[in-house]
């Protein structure tokens, strides 16, 4: 189903909208009139109920639906432009190309080399949009886009910051990158690092490829409810997911936690003397962004779901953690209406 959208993107509690650069990310362009049919049969989301102007995040997965990656796809009048997490562009590429046969009208075109996006984020976000043109996009849905002028650069614009946070996501010809970058530092965007990214991600719970999203994961593990439709026909994976829903199979589930000491990826969790997760991400990084907890380390780890979920006590390394929700993603089955929305 299409995400509806109907609360409002939880936001971080920094004064100060921060900006930051996402131009490691992958940009792969679907044309061609089978373009819609085709992704539509690749990935997990209804791309079919997509309008132009419209986008949603959509998982490529494996045939028994393992999950490749977590994508962002916005849908143009001509074509589709599909976002990749970083390094996975060429492999997604690749994983399309070999699924286009001779009467497929489709063309894909890996634009990562061409391409910058920029993130802006937090309160203040408003009026830094406002202040560069796009105030069409006050109040839209996340995932609404249109094309806007930046200091003269023509780029693409959209609502949400692939965080649970609000915020707008820009991306055009690489050659613009820096005249963008300094109009939005001028209309008030503080520069945020790589780090304060991933520190964001992490506790966030957004999950990546090599980390969260492995052949050992598939999407309802993770939390990525709302990228799956389960009133769509076949696509790749769709009988394994499809399985997993109707008969609440979902063994492990993605939850963050909250620690006091570091601990390293690949440690395993411990409720009393059972074993029932794996860390698969950490953080200490300084952060005002806690929705969670006031604890300055955080983790994410893949629990057994009948281990239980927010609010255990376990430990990792002799370290304690609390077990605490994630804001980016959910662990609900859908009801009977949301299945068929």
């Amino acid at each position: 189903m299409i995400p509806k959208q109907s609360e409002p993107i939880k936001t971080t509690e920094s004064s100060n909208p921060l900006v930051f650069d996402r131009s490691d990310w992958g940009h792969i362009r679907l044309t061609g009139a089978d373009r819609v049919r085709f992704l539509h049969n690749q990935t997990t989301q209804n791309i079919e109920q997509l309008s132009a102007n419209q986008g949603a995040h959509t998982v490529f997965v494996t045939s028994t639906g393992r999950t490749l990656d977590l994508t962002t796809v916005y849908a143009q009048s001509d074509s589709l432009h599909v976002v990749t997490s970083p390094d996975m562009a060429k492999p997604l590429y690749d994983w399309m190309d070999r699924y286009i046969f001779f009467s497929d009208k489709v063309t894909l075109a890996d634009e990562s080399e061409q391409t910058f996006m920029f993130t802006l984020l937090g309160p203040g976000s408003d009026d830094i949009a406002r202040k560069i043109g796009a105030d069409a996009l006050m109040g839209k849905a996340e995932f609404s886009h249109q094309q806007i002028s930046v200091a003269g650069a023509e780029v693409s614009m959209a609502v949400g910051s692939d965080l649970a946070i609000a915020g707008y996501t820009l991306w055009g010809d690489r050659a613009q990158a820096e005249t963008v970058w300094q109009a939005l530092l001028v209309a008030g965007a503080t520069a945020g690092s790589a780090e304060q990214w991933e520190d964001l991600r992490i506790r966030q719970g957004r999950p990546m490829p090599g980390k969260e999203l492995t052949d050992d994961d598939n999407p309802l593990e993770a939390g990525l409810w709302p990228a799956v439709s389960f009133e769509k026909g076949c696509y790749i994976g769709q009988e394994t997911i499809a399985r997993l829903n109707t008969y609440k199979g979902v063994k492990k589930r993605l939850w963050g936690l909250a620690l006091e000491h570091s601990v390293a990826v690949g440690e395993t969790v411990w409720l009393g003397e059972d074993k029932i997760g794996k860390v698969t991400s950490f953080t200490s990084a300084p952060s005002d962004s806690l929705p969670n907890s006031s604890s300055s380390s955080f983790a994410l780890a893949y629990l057994r779901t009948k281990a239980g979920g927010e609010g255990l006590t376990v430990t990792v390394n002799a370290t304690e953690a609390e077990v605490v929700a994630l804001p980016f993603v959910t662990h609900n089955y859908p009801t009977t209406t949301e299945a068929t929305a």
